[in-house]
């Protein structure tokens, strides 16, 4: 048993991005409301595991496509370096998947007593749904990452139900409908990490796989990417408005010169030269939501 390669396939370094929008419902929602801690801690381990669970079943889905070879820009994890058989990766990934039907399910239990009640249900449905979706994304005969619809899944869930899902597990209401503008921040700041993976790989990934980013061109994607940047900081500067003033609130434009770098990197460099912006993309995008999220704890210090 590699233990070393295992860990090395489960991708830590996107871990702080999983618990972004998790981590900012959270946030958000203490202002205003008494929440329950071991339901935030259950909520922010679901969201690590899914995670995971994603990671793994995307190398095991690009390996079996023929999408990972020796061409491959980005890190080679333990599948595609030959270090875990297709067997181990497969066994892994069950193993995560009842992690994270187990996290799913006591964090529920935890915030609202039982699974069997209306809002229990429909958690549940939506934490089914988003361990399919974690795996459906290069797995499967028809992988809907392959298809160019992976910018939508993962605005989806990393942004929309990662954020208002936490907000809503602790909180039991949507009386703040604003909620939305900080989901479409997180989800926007998702993609455009998607974006600038696909935009590493899009010589390899022309052969096996359609992205946005083969769709739109070189030239277009990295316009996408201005996009994307632009639309999350405009969202959250939204929010700021229409919540009470406080100057604090504003703290997350201190996080604004890493993506104007990561934007300028990105014109300037391209295939493996873009791994070292990929991950500082994806830390500015957790410095985001942390600075998103103290600007409106500061005063239960």
């Amino acid at each position: 048993m590699n233990i070393a390669a295992y860990i090395k396939s489960m991708r830590l370094r996107t871990l702080p991005l999983s618990i972004a929008g998790s981590g900012l419902g959270l946030m958000l929602a203490m202002p205003d409301y008494k929440i329950n801690y071991l339901s935030a801690l259950l909520i922010l381990l679901t969201s690590i595991s899914l995670q995971i669970l994603s990671n793994l079943s995307n190398e095991l889905g690009d390996v079996q496509n023929g999408t990972d070879t020796e061409e491959r820009q980005g890190l080679k994890y333990g599948l595609n370096s030959g270090e875990i058989s297709i067997k181990e990766m497969k066994i892994l990934i069950r193993i995560f998947v009842i992690i994270s039907m187990i996290l799913g399910i006591a964090t529920i239990h935890s915030s609202f007593g039982s699974i069997f009640s209306i809002e229990g249900f429909g958690l549940l449905i939506l934490g089914i749904s988003a361990i399919i979706s974690s795996m459906k994304y290069t797995l499967g005969k028809n992988p809907y990452g392959y298809r160019g619809l992976g910018d939508i899944f993962v605005f989806t869930y990393f942004g929309i139900a990662s954020v208002v899902g936490s907000y809503f597990v602790v909180t039991h209401e949507i009386s703040n409908y604003y909620i939305i503008l900080p989901a479409v921040a997180m989800g926007a700041l998702s993609v455009s990490v998607l974006n600038l993976n696909n935009i590493r790989d899009m010589k390899t990934d022309a052969a096996t796989r359609l992205t946005v980013a083969i769709l739109l061109g070189e030239k277009w994607a990295r316009l996408y990417q201005l996009f994307l940047i632009s639309t999350a900081f405009i969202a959250m500067l939204g929010y700021a408005y229409v919540r009470f003033y406080d100057p604090a609130h504003y703290l997350f434009l201190l996080s604004l010169p890493i993506f104007i770098y990561t934007l300028y990197a990105l014109w300037k460099k391209k295939d493996k030269e873009l791994d070292p912006i990929l991950a500082i993309l994806s830390i500015g995008s957790f410095i985001f939501a942390l600075l998103s999220g103290i600007g409106y704890c500061l005063f239960l210090i």
